[in-house]
């Protein structure tokens, strides 16, 4: 039963935390490491989010935006190998933080043609020791890449219309994980707590301001320190009760260019007001020795804060099915998980200038595993 519980709770849909808050994508799971043996797993999830807005006056009001989020795909990887009775490792490749804007031509909106993408991926080595009484501690280092760009061309309140660029190079930082946990494998019982540092980043960056000039300068900023509290357990026979709480720093993020700042009076590019927590809570069942569903529901506050036109999201409400067919040393999940996107206002140098209302996603996903 201990594979099966290791899938459900960490892919009660194999697209896990896409489209979360501020720009979350992947939730950071360490739960490869609570794998049994050597274990290899690889995930692809496509999500397709429906996001648009609606002007308010000043700025040609009610016009619409069209929708401005393409669809996109996550890929992910992961092994887990144990050294001993008390120590193992894992190695974890995914794509932790990302987003991508794009306005589209021809609408009239006052944002028509503005475009944004942030993207980053991730390798995270970790080393566990258990001992035996159930507890356990973890931890290990993060390398991250993150690169973006964008192009801004905003009628603005007061003002010629803003029409600017930005190319950030790639660049790495390096972060680190750390964790505690607790198992009694006889009631399918876990809690684990894991923290994930901020990590900083200097990216080289080429920006240009039609009628004010161009500028390379470095910009910085740290994608956010995490903190994921995780659980599950049996509550009959073949049936589990699971869930988590996630925190993000994301007040401390700021997308911040010099030229941007100073063209804009101090606005960042990307930016949010609060922190943001995400809860679970799903329960599990295996139907027969190949055969195990799960569901689970997932919940975002919505903050009512003004948002840039960049990051139009304001919490979330989900739900998630998946399966997991077993057969010999692999194992195969595929979930769909519908995503309501919490409705925001966007503002333009301070001032309210859409809503952004009634808005969803849908993401697909798969993961195979196997154990050797």
């Amino acid at each position: 039963m201990k594979s099966y519980i290791t899938s459900v709770t960490t892919l009660c849909l194999a697209a896990g935390a896409a489209h979360a808050g501020g720009i979350d994508r992947s939730g950071q799971s360490i739960d490869v490491l609570f794998e049994e043996g050597r274990y290899l797993e690889f995930s692809a999830v496509s999500v397709t989010p429906d996001l648009s807005g609606e002007a308010r006056a000043p700025f040609a009001n009610g016009t619409g935006s069209g929708d401005i989020a393409p669809s996109y795909f996550r890929f992910g990887a992961a092994y887990k190998a144990d050294i001993n009775d008390r120590f193992s490792y894992a190695l974890i490749l995914d794509e932790p933080f990302g987003a991508d804007v794009d306005y589209p031509a021809g609408t009239g909106y006052f944002a028509s043609t503005s475009d944004a993408e942030f993207t980053s991926r991730a390798l995270t080595g970790l080393l566990r020791y258990k001992d035996d009484s159930g507890f356990s501690v973890f931890g290990g280092l993060r390398l991250q890449s993150v690169e973006a760009n964008a192009t801004v061309n905003f009628i603005r309140p007061v003002g010629p219309p803003l029409l600017y660029t930005a190319e950030a190079d790639v660049h790495y930082g390096l972060g680190y994980v750390a964790g505690v946990a607790y198992e009694r494998p006889e009631i399918a019982l876990r809690v684990s707590l894991t923290y994930s540092s901020e990590i900083s980043h200097s990216v080289d960056t080429v920006e240009n301001v039609v009628g004010v000039g161009s500028l390379s300068t470095s910009t910085e900023f740290e994608t956010p320190q995490s903190l994921n509290l995780e659980f599950q357990t049996g509550v009959a026979a073949d049936t589990l009760l699971f869930g988590g709480v996630r925190w993000v720093d994301w007040s401390d993020f700021a997308l911040d260019p010099s030229l941007y700042q100073t063209v804009t009076g101090g606005s960042s590019l990307l930016s949010y007001q609060e922190d943001v927590i995400t809860y679970t809570l799903g329960i599990g069942r295996r139907l027969n020795d190949n055969w195990s569903v799960a569901a689970s529901i997932g919940y975002e506050e919505n903050t009512r804060n003004l948002f840039t036109n960049l990051g139009p999201a304001d919490g979330q409400e989900s739900i998630s099915l998946a399966a997991i067919y077993s057969q010999g040393n692999y194992e195969i999940t595929t979930g769909i998980r519908y995503i309501r996107i919490g409705d925001t206002t966007t503002g333009v140098s301070g001032t309210p200038a859409a809503n952004f209302n009634d808005n969803d996603a849908i993401a697909i996903g798969v993961k195979v595993g196997y154990r050797f």
